[in-house]
């Protein structure tokens, strides 16, 4: 681990790291395991993950924990997570507000078990004066969801006066997403092989790195991280330029 940490610029850390963590159910049955123990072994990555990204230098973290499309799992899954949810935040609230992390909530909330609502709602009134690590939660969410009620919100304002339909930048929509109070993620990572984003920040990701590795989310590790951080590093970002003027 020492020499890829070694490789890596601390002055090109990415500030904004969005993951889709995948490979739960698939890690699980290759350990002769139901797929619930997947999801609770997904969860110590979480905690490794939270807990290194701080050090190196990242400032918002947002983990795809929940789509829309999952509620259409099989009930009993979808009741274990939501569980696994409630209670993950009962036991680790504590040490992450200690450790300064701040959490927030994205997605279609009122969606989700009263107690998870709860349980979300007293973990970001805790930390809502932590400086630390944001730690974003997509839970219940839709990127198209976001699209289109930012849309509905904006017609509605300019319907009514209140904005006039000239004023409608792609900055001033952005205000009106779920994320908007976010900077853009800089690097996308997905775990166990797929790759797509799957109605995941389908707006804030135009211009992310994306990272897809087989490794599934329970066997994914610091290194696994630092090896992705170290990819992203060695592109060329030219937001629509040409190589000649990055390198002016």
């Amino acid at each position: 681990m020492s020499s890829i940490i070694n490789k890596l610029d601390k002055n090109k850390i990415p500030k904004h790291i969005a993951m889709i963590m995948d490979g739960n159910g698939r890690w699980a049955k290759e350990q002769g395991k139901n797929r619930i123990f997947g999801h609770q072994q997904g969860v110590e990555t979480v905690r490794k993950m939270v807990e290194v990204c701080p050090r190196i230098g990242v400032e918002y973290l947002t983990l795809y924990a929940f789509s829309t499309e999952n509620w259409s799992r099989p009930k009993f899954e979808v009741n274990a997570l939501m569980e696994l949810l409630v209670n993950s935040l009962r036991k680790e609230i504590k040490k992450l507000h200690e450790n300064n992390v701040r959490i927030h909530a994205i997605g279609c909330i009122d969606d989700l078990p009263k107690k998870a609502q709860k349980k979300l709602a007293e973990s970001a009134e805790l930390t809502k004066n932590n400086t630390g690590l944001n730690l974003i939660l997509a839970l219940s969410y839709s990127a198209q969801w976001d699209i289109v009620n930012a849309t509905k919100l904006i017609a509605g304002q300019v319907k009514s006066g209140i904005l006039d339909i000239e004023d409608v930048t792609k900055e001033r929509f952005s205000s009106y997403l779920s994320t908007r109070n976010f900077p853009n993620p800089e690097l996308l990572i997905r775990t166990s092989g797929e790759r797509r984003i799957s109605n995941y920040l389908l707006w804030e990701l135009a211009y992310a790195e994306f990272y897809f590795t087989n490794t599934h989310w329970p066997a994914f590790t610091e290194e696994s991280l630092y090896e992705a951080i170290f990819d992203y590093q060695n592109r060329e970002r030219r937001f629509g330029k040409t190589s000649e003027q990055i390198t002016q």
